[in-house]
């Protein structure tokens, strides 16, 4: 009896110090930003991979110009709208889309897919695409690490900020009337 006490506890053992040897943390984390309308109610929602900059040069060699791009690492970027906007001027109906770009040195392509579920951009398609539209590439005022999106409140929307090395773009999305 005293030996199948001991195995057992030697199998709890085990297994308690195998069950904590977690897995290398992601080389690219996955992070999510949200902004909300001004009764606090959800308007947007991103979720995306966040690459570092590691001393590469991003904009043009790692992400080339004028080829789509997932928007980060990993899967597709993901976008929520949770009611009906204007994004840039075009308006999106409430949902969930896959959101690309197209990098290139004096503006980017932002693109809205109905894809979602992705990884990468292997299978985009641009049949699926609901919008394109174009903003012009800022210069960061300091080289940002890792790549960010966030957004900046605004009066009846947010401005869409997303950013990596030394390069950022902006993109106005208001609630639709």
């Amino acid at each position: 009896m005293n030996l199948l006490k001991l195995s057992f506890l030697l199998f709890l053992i085990s297994f308690t110090t195998t069950a904590q040897d977690f897995s290398d943390i992601d080389k690219s984390p996955m992070d999510a930003v949200i902004t909300r309308n001004q009764d606090n109610s959800p308007l947007a929602r991103i979720i995306y991979s966040s690459p570092k900059k590691k001393g590469r040069e991003i904009f043009g060699k790692l992400v080339p110009f004028n080829k789509i791009w997932r928007t980060g690492a990993n899967e597709a970027t993901e976008i929520t709208f949770y009611e009906n906007v204007n994004f840039n001027g075009t308006k999106v109906e409430a949902g969930t889309y896959s959101l690309y770009t197209i990098p290139e040195e004096k503006q980017w392509t932002i693109i809205i897919n109905k894809k979602i579920n992705v990884w990468g951009a292997y299978s985009y398609d641009e049949s699926l695409d609901l919008l394109r539209t174009t903003v012009p590439a800022k210069s960061t005022a300091a080289p940002v690490e890792d790549f960010s999106i966030t957004f900046k409140p605004k009066s009846n929307g947010s401005d869409l900020l997303m950013g990596w090395d030394d390069t950022f773009v902006e993109i106005p999305i208001k609630k639709a009337d």
